[in-house]
């Protein structure tokens, strides 16, 4: 989005496909290449992932909700990137697609490695200049990362779009719940081959513990396809090692480029949308962002899903590549580092550094009578309740609704969000479900961001937590048996989001245990859910003087 122009479409496509470039160990990974049909070298941009690199262009582009528009073609345009001068490289990894090997789920350290080698295996091609980045979004970015920690030499920079940093935290266990959409969305990965890591990394005995463990629980046989996948591991055997790892630990420390952000020395572009595919990726952005120390810049983008086949933000990854591959001087590293969209206003808007440094952190507490409000709650020490049935008993989402009055001013909220919340169940776990809306004079309702936190995992990481971002550590070690009708204090992280509540529009947090397939309330762009107790639950939420249960808004004053 500079405002100086990129590289201009000057030169035709020529394509090999089929071709097969040696890794250190003998395995050959297939690629396609797209370059210039032009003498001369130039750099190339990389795109890896296990969808299969044939089908990226199987499917011409698409528009907004068309039945054609497959998720996983996310590799990035071709016919737009390859014309300004740089060949495009598509690659199926290790065991999937038509690449040899095992594939030994995601992001591992043998994947990094690949990719690795095959950066510095184009570098050395004929038509290669030697400068080398990496394009395309989810797997494809998050790839980026794992590649940039090997630092490869002729990676110059990268463009991780919609990448989770944090595998365990961003992707599969918010708030240490199981996120079931991954059930889905890694049946569509091209597995040639694979290897089961569990079986690898565990002794026999521990194997055969954690399976057991898995089959005994009555929240996971809830759901058949999961059953399924315990029983017959080959069928989603990248699902059945998540079931394996429910806490942190070496296995997701493997697949997180987080735990190895000081390896990652070039420059790097972040981003994402204010949704992000159901909450994998915004976290990832804010994550990736403020823990790489290199030259890096940062784009938060609308509530929407970024249309597929990927073809958005081209403009901008080209100036960003036309600087650190080509050296020109297109203006991007003038710019502030930070790129937000403004919801609400629809707008926008350049800042300089996250949480934005003019926040006011605002408590609003939780009152009686649904309330929502900056002044705490004196009376009414009785809590407010609701009991949840099993999605097995029942498809109705019970919840707690808290609202501030009409706004009589707009209220800008842009930044991380937590709830302090003081609750009692009956039963000896649950999770907690928050949505935070925007109400609009009629009633109409905007879901704008959410957080997730199992009551088990309330442990929190002094060290690394911050008042508007509560950490987790999620380890085995760290996990606390509820004690049922106890009162304990639950500090939830909900994703962050940036909105202008207009005036007379409200402020609405939603408090609840379970979310389903249908999806949220107020939001129809590829709903989460997870898996929920098995257990009919009453929950009590507690907002009295002794228990002061608040939610903590990073209010932006006007300038």
């Amino acid at each position: 989005m500079s405002n100086q122009k990129g590289s201009q479409p000057v030169y035709k496509i020529k394509e090999k496909k089929n071709v097969y470039a040696p890794m250190r160990d003998g395995v050959r990974l297939a690629v396609d290449i797209f370059r210039p049909e032009a003498k001369g070298k130039f750099p190339a941009l990389l795109a890896l992932s296990p969808y299969g690199k044939d089908i990226q262009h199987a499917i011409p582009p698409q528009g907004p909700g068309s039945f054609y528009s497959f998720g996983s073609l996310e590799a990035g345009d071709t016919n737009y990137i390859v014309p300004r001068g740089y060949a495009h490289i598509i690659g199926d990894i290790r065991g999937t697609g038509k690449s040899e090997g095992k594939y030994k789920c995601m992001f591992s350290k043998q994947e990094a490695e690949d990719g690795y080698d095959l950066v510095e295996w184009i570098a050395r091609q004929p038509w290669c200049d030697g400068n080398v980045g990496m394009i395309g979004i989810s797997y494809y970015a998050t790839e980026q990362l794992i590649v940039a920690t090997e630092q490869p030499p002729h990676l110059k920079a990268i463009f991780p779009f919609d990448a989770p940093g944090d595998f365990y935290r961003d992707s599969n266990y918010h708030g240490g719940v199981l996120n079931a959409f991954n059930w889905l969305l890694w049946r569509q990965v091209a597995i040639r081959d694979f290897a089961l890591v569990s079986p690898e990394e565990m002794s026999p005995k521990e194997f055969d513990a954690a399976l057991e463990k898995a089959k005994s629980n009555k929240d996971l046989l809830m759901y058949s396809w999961i059953y399924q996948t315990l029983e017959t591991p080959p069928m989603q055997p990248h699902f059945f090692d998540i079931l394996m790892h429910p806490y942190d630990g070496p296995f997701w420390q493997e697949r997180s480029s987080c735990a190895r952000y000081d390896k990652i020395k070039i420059p790097a572009y972040c981003g994402s949308g204010w949704w992000a595919y159901c909450m994998w990726h915004l976290t990832g952005a804010f994550r990736n962002y403020l823990g790489i120390n290199a030259p890096k810049k940062m784009l938060i983008g609308p509530q929407a899903f970024l249309e597929r086949p990927f073809h958005q933000y081209h403009d901008t990854i080209i100036k960003w590549y036309d600087y650190w591959l080509k050296g020109i001087d297109t203006g991007i590293m003038d710019e502030p580092p930070i790129k937000l969209y403004v919801m609400g206003i629809d707008q926008w808007r350049d800042e300089n550094e996250w949480p934005l440094a003019r926040t006011r952190w605002t408590k609003y507490f939780l009152r009686s009578w649904e309330r929502l409000s900056t002044e705490p709650e004196t009376f009414y020490p009785e809590p407010d309740c609701f009991v949840q049935q099993p999605p097995i008993m029942t498809s109705k989402i019970q919840f707690l609704s808290y609202l501030t009055p009409p706004l009589a001013e707009d209220v800008e909220v842009t930044g991380p969000i937590a709830l302090y919340l003081y609750a009692a169940i009956d039963q000896d776990d649950t999770n907690w479900v928050i949505s935070f809306k925007d109400v609009d004079e009629h009633g109409s309702e905007r879901l704008l961001t959410a957080g997730w936190l199992k009551a088990s995992h309330r442990a929190l990481d002094e060290c690394d937590s911050k008042p508007w971002q509560p950490y987790h550590p999620h380890t085995e070690e760290s996990i606390e048996k509820i004690e049922p009708g106890k009162i304990y204090e639950y500090a939830i992280e909900v994703r962050p989001t940036s909105n202008v509540f207009k005036v007379g529009h409200r402020i609405k947090l939603e408090i609840a245990s379970i979310d389903l397939p249908e999806g949220f309330r107020g939001i129809r762009i590829l709903p989460p859910y997870h898996i929920v107790s098995s257990k009919t639950t009453l929950h009590k939420i507690y907002r009295d003087e002794i228990h002061p249960s608040y939610l903590l808004l990073p209010i932006i004053p006007k300038k």
